[in-house]
């Protein structure tokens, strides 16, 4: 037997930028909460609007499974006293069990015997488990600022006005958040105003439809918001520029959208087009139009919550609130290209970085030096590279930036080009903030990749250095992305930096004394971390990435090399084998009160003279190789020693009484582990 169950809550209008977070979150508790108290079901769907936060569940059992329990009790030694009778402890564990001593049972088990005593318990009705279900999952929402309305106690985002709470045809009666559960929901605030009576939960979206003029689900509004705006800009001869966080706004914004189609003087395509954009999306809730090249147009396309008998007055409210906002932008552009980048630099000072660490002019400074050092062992243009360091953060005085932050670098590039400054420089001055999120691209320019580079490493060490570490989920300043970009940066650019040699050289710029000694060993630590998570993502296991950072490469680079290698050499038939021999060697070596030769001398049997001929042989042949950085052709070539390890094994004993011979030996295993750890630790490999 089961039941639909619907819950929904109505409330003032909720917070765009986060209802599909709690939307889902809802949902994730009910279906947590559910499972908890074993209460099966077949699907569930979360729907959201500005104005209700709801949940479905399909089939839901009308009951808890029944179930037998079984409760351990004392061991049977404490069970009773000296005389034979019952124990204070089994007295107790009956009473605990709502029965008499008599009825209670013996267990016994390979590890002793306990009193224990079986019970059948019947499953509790689902109506009185989901109340308190729902009100634990309100509860634990994700909300960051909780508030009170009018003289209630109860807390919640919005203020709340009604709650459904139906199963099946029948009301469950609770209160929530203050509110008496019922069947009536309220539809468009404008368009159908009365109140609306559900009468069972898989009628909900339909009901809402039609009666209400409300679409329930988020994803389908989303859906039709970018179907309407692309109909709607084909219509001007261009196409919406839709980003996916403004759609979902925007679509948290409307229960039931509207296109309207609006324009602005012409005049302003003059500006960067990112301002533009910025200032429609940003403040206005726009969709930008382009035209089939990329270019803007001087359309946009917003959304209207009701559909209007008068869309031409809501079309011209659009345009005259958009025209004083990109009057603003017009001015900053033209006030702040009065003065260089240049010129803005010394006025970093007066801009805290970090109270310890000084002022952005002060990391400026330091930056550049990164940069200088950086460009030299990369061998690219130093000049140029210190340039861009220089004039790297002079935007951020500016009045555009002041007003879109997230416009910082690209204005710089703009402001750059303006000032004449040589285009990569310009282009450096953006990409030092690549890669922007997870996934998106890394600086393309070398001078980029090298301001990328020396930002992000000043930023890890001088934080480290103030010892601001992450610690758990916190991590204010973005350490952790900035170590995954300077890694991303080097490798996915074929850059070869020696991270350790880069992070010493940051530390020394670095004034402060505050645990000034160990902060490059501790940032140092933390990158590889990072690495480690990266290659995970690449799909690398976690063996491998220890056999490679067991001999600690110091560039990344280099450590990916070595890693491909490792994955490639363990899909050889001998791969099992040689890593079982070089973890035999290891022990051997580590175990061993003899210490091996300091080379390899005299041997006596047929066997380790074949081994040590292949090895020597073998350690010729993979000198250029690794002058090459080839190091699967390097795995590949100690390959083939695995016969001649394997019958060594199989016919030498490495500990002979004779101490000489001994000695040989195991200089002879050390040679061997050498040649291995040219590439990496195999014997890290797991089998």
């Amino acid at each position: 037997m089961s039941k639909h169950l619907l819950f929904e809550l109505g409330s003032e209008e909720l917070p765009p930028k986060t209802l599909l977070k709690l939307s889902n979150a809802l949902l994730n508790n009910i279906v947590q909460g559910l499972n908890a108290a074993e209460l099966s079901f077949t699907a569930s769907k979360a729907y959201a609007t500005p104005r209700r936060l709801a949940v479905l569940i399909e089939n839901l059992a009308i009951k808890q499974p029944d179930k037998t329990v079984e409760k351990r009790g004392p061991a049977l030694q404490a069970a009773f006293a000296p005389d034979g009778s019952p124990s204070k402890a089994a007295l107790g564990f009956a009473l605990s069990c709502n029965t008499d001593f008599d009825n209670l049972e013996r267990l016994k088990t390979d590890k002793g015997e306990w009193l224990s005593y079986t019970q059948a318990v019947q499953g509790l009705a689902t109506e009185n488990l989901i109340p308190d279900i729902i009100r634990s999952s309100i509860a634990n929402l994700p909300i960051a600022k909780r508030m009170r309305w009018g003289s209630f106690t109860t807390e919640f985002v919005r203020p709340v006005h009604w709650a459904v709470l139906l199963y099946g045809a029948k009301v469950i009666e609770t209160e929530i958040l203050g509110l008496k559960t019922g069947a009536i929901t309220q539809g468009h605030r404008f368009h159908a105003p009365q109140k609306i009576t559900l009468s069972q939960p898989e009628d909900y979206v339909e009901v809402l439809y039609q009666q209400g003029r409300v679409i329930a689900d988020l994803e389908q509004r989303k859906i039709l918001i970018r179907d309407a705006a692309e109909k709607a800009a084909a219509a001007v001869n261009g196409y919406a520029y839709i980003e996916e966080e403004l759609l979902e706004e925007i679509a948290a914004l409307n229960e039931w959208p509207v296109p309207i189609t609006g324009t602005f003087d012409p005049r302003f395509l003059a500006l960067p087009p990112e301002v533009l954009i910025t200032t429609m999306q940003t403040n206005q809730k726009y969709f930008p139009v382009k035209n089939a090249e990329g270019g803007l147009l001087a359309y946009f396309i917003t959304f209207s919550n009701i559909e209007s008998t008068n869309p031409t007055s809501i079309q011209q409210g659009n345009e005259r609130v958009v025209t004083p906002r990109l009057s603003d932008a017009e001015f900053f552009w033209n006030q702040d290209r009065k003065k260089t980048l240049e010129d803005r630099v010394e006025s970093l000072s007066s801009v805290v970085f970090q109270e310890s660490l000084g002022s952005v002019f002060a990391k400026t400074k330091r930056v550049q030096q990164l940069a200088k050092f950086i460009a030299g062992h990369l061998h690219e243009n130093v000049e140029l590279a210190e340039r861009a360091a220089l004039l790297a953060k002079a935007d951020l005085m500016t009045e555009m930036v002041g007003e879109f932050g997230n416009l910082q670098g690209l204005m710089g590039r703009y402001y750059a080009l303006a000032d004449n400054e040589p285009e990569a420089v310009a282009l450096a001055l953006e990409e030092q903030y690549f890669p922007k999120q997870s996934g998106s691209p890394t600086a393309g320019s070398a001078t980029g990749q090298i301001v990328a580079i020396a930002e992000k490493i000043d930023t890890l060490v001088g934080i480290f250095a103030v010892g601001l570490i992450p610690t758990g989920d916190k991590d204010p300043y973005a350490l952790r992305r900035a170590a995954l970009g300077i890694l991303r940066t080097l490798i996915e650019n074929k850059l070869d930096i020696n991270i350790v040699e880069l992070t010493e050289f940051a530390s020394a710029q670095i004034k402060t004394t505050i645990e000034q000694s160990v902060t490059a060993d501790k940032v140092i630590e933390f990158i590889f971390d990072r690495l480690k998570g990266y290659c995970l993502d690449q799909g690398y296991s976690a063996d491998e990435f220890d056999a490679v950072i067991a001999v600690a490469p110091a560039e990344p680079l280099d450590f990916m090399q070595r890693l491909q290698a490792v994955k490639a050499f363990r899909q050889l038939p001998e791969a099992e084998s040689l890593a079982a021999a070089n973890k035999r060697i290891r022990n051997i070596l580590k175990k061993s009160e003899s210490q091996p030769a300091a080379v390899v001398g005299n041997l006596v049997e047929l066997q380790e003279k074949q081994l040590l001929q292949a090895a020597l042989q073998a350690a010729d042949d993979i000198k250029p190789l690794l002058a090459l950085r080839d190091y699967q052709a390097t795995l590949n070539r100690l390959a083939g020693l695995r016969n001649d390890v394997d019958t060594f094994f199989d016919q030498v004993m490495v500990m002979t009484d004779d101490l000489e011979l001994r000695a040989n030996r195991l200089a002879l295993l050390n040679l061997l582990s050498e040649q291995f750890l040219t590439c990496a630790d195999i014997s890290r490999l797991q089998s």
